[in-house]
């Protein structure tokens, strides 16, 4: 994160609009001076890569200009909302590195004041009971060219209205048989001030309130009088909500708030392609059974891409990469695995692993030998050292390694070729043995005691495999996580069907693998390198005795490419 600078320094990189506009605010002394800003989930659902982003800008601004930013969960569905999504919320803002002291909050914090609230309105006649269902609501609200219809009961007095609520509040009509409306505009061309709902009868328990309220307030009316209440001086949103951003205003217009009021800004959500970002479709795959919960690695959850090996450091990097726009647009996933690669390459240590492993037999090796060999934990951080990796007589390397009849440029093992063991020596194949059905059991090396890493030997070969010793490796099993849809826009690809119908079948593959001993302690959580192949992570499902590794990301780097090609 930038360090904080004051209101008259110079930047020294380029601001985006909201920057310059608290820059502005700084300059100007507006709010005393102060940034306080807001991240406001509902917990109605794990959050997702598009929150990690609204997470990083909200508190990164409050972090940059020596602010504040509260953790505020919008509470006010409780049919939908639970006490799993808000411990499961705060975990993932924890990971992600920031922290909201003692400032969390709620909106059913509020409720008390937003009732007052709502009888202010009531009492200026800019609220009123309705009787209305909420589908001829819907039907009377019209259409952008043709204005809405107004309420039978949009006139009724004062008095009445606030019998009426008070009344609603006790419990005193069933669900759905009145609501309590502003009243605004039924011609407005913005379909949000057509005198929106600001409360609904529903009897719920609230994972807080229990059954104290009947009557909940719906977002719109709850959103602008909670930052008011909290002190918000930034509101930030995503752009979907500019169209509520008249109704927010007017709100507090009629409330007749003047002093620290907060302002909303609006900037364009993250969309990422082979994914999708609606929690309602997210949900629907969770219950269906299509992925393995919330935290399934596939999912574009924080937990998901938590549990995947993905880092808090590279998702606040991508976060900055992406920068922050006005306009929609769609991020590709290659971006996102960039940055990963480029954190886990500077931090994760090494370790050699086979994925479909044949056995290699070096005949002139010592049958009862074994040698511990120096190998490099990260070239990128040369102060955490080396490891110890044993190699024996027999050893196991990729199938996909060797070739009895290989093409021109194929650099590794086959017949009467050299080939180098990373970390050990220079090997010749002399024959590969096979079974009855053809299928190779073993292939037999010969090796040069004098090409031992490390000690001088000037001899070159092209090829360097990885690999691991038969006698000390520890079997493992690992999860190759693919991206859960073959089309980059699934909803787009589905057009009036499912978006269901793009997932990808082959999203997970799960097999076995033979890794080096050094990373036999692994606990859940550990990242590694696996040479030559990718990024692996320890999954929580690992048991002593018994390694899962979840694929966290190949070693190709599409994105860095295209930007090389470019």
């Amino acid at each position: 994160m930038k360090q904080p600078q004051s209101a008259n320094e110079k930047p020294t990189t380029a601001l985006n609009f909201l920057e310059q506009i608290i820059q502005k605010d700084l300059k100007e002394g507006r709010a005393g001076g102060r940034i306080h800003t807001r991240f406001p989930p509902e917990p109605n659902g794990y959050l997702h890569i598009g929150h990690a982003k609204s997470i990083c800008l909200n508190f990164g601004l409050a972090n940059k200009y020596n602010g504040k930013c509260n953790l505020r969960f919008d509470d006010t569905n409780p049919t939908k909302e639970s006490l799993e999504y808000v411990n499961a919320i705060r975990e993932d803002v924890r990971w992600l590195g920031f922290d909201w002291e003692d400032r969390e909050y709620y909106a059913s914090d509020y409720f008390e004041k937003l009732y007052e609230m709502a009888l202010f309105l009531i009492r200026k006649g800019k609220a009123f009971v309705c009787e209305m269902t909420g589908e001829e609501i819907a039907e009377g609200r019209g259409t952008p060219a043709i204005p809405g219809k107004l309420s039978p009961w949009r006139e009724r007095p004062v008095e009445e209205n606030l019998d009426l609520f008070e009344r609603m509040r006790k419990g005193a009509f069933p669900d759905g048989s009145k609501v309590l409306r502003a009243k605004i505009d039924m011609a407005s061309p913005n379909m949000h001030m057509r005198d929106p709902v600001m409360y609904r009868i529903m009897r719920a328990t609230h994972h807080r309130t229990d059954d104290k309220w009947c009557i909940y307030p719906m977002y719109d009316w709850a959103h602008g009088q909670s930052d008011y209440l909290e002190n918000i001086t930034h509101s930030i949103c995503t752009l979907e909500f500019e169209v509520h951003r008249p109704l927010y205003d007017w709100f507090l217009d009629n409330l007749e708030i003047k002093d620290n009021r907060p302002r909303q800004y609006e900037f364009a959500r993250l969309n990422l392609n082979y994914t999708v970002m609606s929690k309602r479709k997210l949900l629907e795959l969770v219950e269906g059974g299509y992925v393995n919960g919330w935290d399934d690695p596939r999912m574009p959850t924080i937990s998901g891409i938590r549990r995947r090996g993905y880092t808090p450091a590279s998702i606040r990097m991508f976060s900055d990469k992406v920068g922050v726009a006005k306009r929609e647009n769609v991020i590709d996933m290659a971006l996102l695995e960039h940055c990963v690669r480029e954190d886990l390459n500077k931090n994760a240590p090494r370790v050699m692993a086979v994925l479909d492993p044949v056995k290699l037999v070096i005949d002139n090796y010592p049958d009862d030998h074994t040698e511990e060999l120096q190998a490099i934990c990260n070239p990128e951080k040369p102060e955490d050292g080396h490891r110890i990796v044993p190699f024996s007589k027999t050893l196991y390397i990729e199938r996909s390694d060797f070739l009895e009849d290989p093409p021109k440029k194929f650099f590794r093992l086959s017949p009467g070729k050299e080939v180098r063991l990373k970390y050990a020596y220079i090997i010749r194949c002399e024959k590969a043995v096979k079974d009855a059905s053809g299928n190779i059991t073993a292939i037999h090396c010969t090796y040069d005691p004098d090409t031992k890493s490390g000690m001088g030997s000037t001899k070159k070969v092209k090829g360097t495999l990885h690999w691991v010793s038969a006698e000390h490796s520890v079997e493992a099993e690992v999860r190759l996580y693919d991206r859960l849809f073959n089309e980059p826009s699934p909803d787009n690809a589905a057009g009036d069907g499912d978006f269901k119908e793009s997932l990808n079948p082959l999203s997970l593959k799960i097999g076995k693998a033979l890794v080096e001993p050094s990373a036999g302690d692994a606990k859940a959580g550990d990242r590694f390198q696996f040479e030559r192949t990718g990024y692996f992570c320890i999954d929580p499902d690992s048991q002593p005795g018994k390694l899962v590794f979840n694929r966290t990301v190949s070693l190709r780097d599409s994105w860095a490419k295209q930007q090389k090609d470019k």
